[in-house]
């Protein structure tokens, strides 16, 4: 549907200017109408971002429109505002004008109070529709009448096959994180998606990454589109990096205790870990709680209402931090997040993008840390190479480190309290003890007593120190880099041992490979590019799966559904 592409690249990455992130600098003049700057002068919005500015005005003429943009830079009041902008006053109809798709549920749900909150005044219907919550809920939402439907996939497509959903009056289709829907092996549903949705239509796709498949994609979808790239992670000639990217070096055997010493001297006032597994994330929680962090875990074998738990005592400052898989923290926005650790070097350079996308934002500096073993060292350079910014090496925080960064925290909880005036109800005591020790004595031994009581013990045992060293050359045909059209026995790292697993559900039941890509991106740490060859008889499937994953994809599997039922899940049994 499209041949050329405009481009537009914004002011993060230093090109000259376009024309509009010049001429606006507030939200007024952007155009939009009364009831939406009322709203965003009642959420205390000051100026729009790069994203916004460069984004709302083709957006609200009605232009297609292709942005690639970082987490945490502004994108979804970015295609919200013009939806919104669009929407005509006089709307009686039940079906929806608009319908944004995104990656995950928790996704969803953030998008969906976003534009209540913007569209509060013009009085926008706005359902959302995910998986996890009861569908008649969902059917009397639609059925009442709908301005904007925010939904995942899989649910908006089971909704348009049952006729609940109806898609011939959308003006707008949005495809909000679109490199994460491909990954979650939603390819399949969003061709049938956009084939339900009217050809004169608008089209809008936003994603952190463009892929070659999801280039095509737009080419397919999008008429003439306005393309937006903006980087988020580079920063702006003259201006300190608004994510600080440091890596340590550590021996897996001390990877905890090296965790715990880097948390302490950074001091995180909330923090995001991300581990590989569930049973890691369990094990490290575990050990974190005991180091005296109030943690808590996050993974795809909690349920939702577990999980917005969760989410709720991290928000509330209850807890500091949150030890998680990636596919439990797509889509969540914590917005006094200061730090994103890797526990491990993530598999693919996209996947870090992700992460670190979520620190930062607003102007603050946020820090992304990186646990990695040695032998990681090509891993680390392609990411470099993917964000365009160092990752700076540095050693483990020594004990003499740690004390330091303790005595400093202590002294500076001693001005703050100098500072007050809450100190003259202590007067006596030390008048007292000046009568029989030196002033100077007196203060030490306050000092220490305060010391003592906020940092606990000390820790005596050094963490042994190692280097990065190069990986072993690599066998013909293993190509190093994630993503490159590897074959599917070489997509996981250290080597390609896969496992076959039994699905007892096939052709007679709607079964395709996307929905079971979909299923097991959705409830694993897997991502889509990590499954192998998928075979489809018709009664049941055989799927080839990480070996080191198996067992937690088997586990996964068992507790949801595909295709609406509960399905058999087992290795593949040896034929005789």
């Amino acid at each position: 549907m499209t041949s050329e592409v405009e481009t537009a690249t914004g002011p993060d990455r230093g090109a000259a200017p376009t024309g509009t992130e010049e001429a606006v600098t507030t939200f007024a003049d952007l155009g939009l109408r009364a009831e939406l700057l009322a709203a965003l002068t009642r959420l205390g919005y000051e100026e729009p971002t790069p994203i916004q500015r460069e984004a709302v005005p083709p957006m609200a003429a009605g232009r297609d429109l292709l942005g690639q943009a970082a987490t945490g830079t502004g994108k979804t009041a970015a295609y919200a505002l013009p939806v919104l902008q669009r929407l005509p006053d006089d709307r009686p109809g039940r079906d929806p004008l608009a319908l944004v798709l995104v990656p995950t549920r928790e996704l969803c749900i953030q998008v969906s109070e976003a534009l209540h909150r913007y569209g509060r005044d013009l009085g926008a219907r706005v359902v959302p529709v995910y998986g996890g919550q009861p569908i008649p809920r969902q059917l009397r939402a639609l059925e009442a009448g709908v301005d904007v439907v925010v939904a995942t996939p899989g649910r908006a497509l089971d909704l348009v096959q049952r006729n609940s959903l109806r898609l011939g009056g959308v003006a707008t289709v949005v495809l909000d994180e679109a490199d994460e829907m491909l990954d979650m092996g939603f390819a399949e549903d969003l061709e049938a998606l956009l084939d339900e949705v009217p050809e004169e239509r608008q089209t809008v796709l936003f994603s952190a990454t463009m892929p070659s498949r999801l280039d095509s994609m737009a080419r397919r979808h999008l008429r003439d589109p306005l393309r937006i790239q903006l980087a988020r992670e580079m920063p702006v000639e003259g201006e300190a990096p608004r994510v600080r990217q440091t890596a340590f070096v550590v021996a897996r055997a001390a990877k905890a205790a090296a965790l715990g010493r880097v948390l302490d001297v950074e001091s995180p006032t909330a923090a995001i870990v991300f581990c590989r597994t569930r049973d890691e994330v369990d094990d490290l929680t575990e050990t974190l709680n005991a180091r005296g962090y109030r943690a808590e875990a996050l993974h795809g074998g909690m349920s939702q209402e577990q999980r917005d738990r969760v989410m709720g005592r991290l928000r509330g400052g209850t807890a500091e931090l949150l030890v998680a898989t990636d596919v439990a923290a797509r889509g969540l926005d914590v917005e006094q997040l200061t730090h994103v650790v890797n526990y491990d070097v993530p598999a693919a350079a996209e996947t870090y993008v992700h992460r670190i996308g979520r620190v930062g934002r607003a102007g603050r500096e946020g820090v992304a840390i990186t646990l990695v073993e040695p032998r990681a060292h090509r891993m680390l350079k392609t990411i470099e190479r993917v964000t365009g910014a160092p990752i700076h090496v540095e050693r483990v925080p020594t004990v003499a480190d740690l004390r330091a960064r303790r005595l400093e925290l202590t002294r500076a909880a001693l001005r703050e309290s100098l500072l007050g005036d809450e100190l003259e109800r202590f007067r006596a005591v030390v008048d007292t003890l000046t009568d029989e020790f030196d002033v100077v004595e007196v203060a030490l031994a306050a000092v220490k007593l305060a010391h003592e009581a906020t940092t606990g013990p000390d820790d005596d045992e050094e963490i042994p120190e190692v280097t990065l060293r190069p990986e072993r050359p690599r066998r013909d045909g293993d190509r190093g880099d994630r993503g490159q059209g590897r074959g599917p026995r070489e997509r996981r790292s250290g080597g390609g041992d896969t496992a076959r697993l039994f699905i007892g559900a096939g052709r007679s039941a709607g079964v395709r490979p996307g929905d079971l890509v979909g299923a097991i991106a959705g409830e694993t740490e897997l991502r889509g590019r990590d499954v192998g060859a998928i075979e489809i008889a018709e009664r049941f499937s055989l799927v080839e799966v990480p070996e080191a994953a198996a067992e937690d994809v088997i586990a996964a599997l068992k507790a949801t559904t595909v295709k609406g039922r509960k399905v058999t899940v087992r290795r593949e049994r040896p034929r005789p």
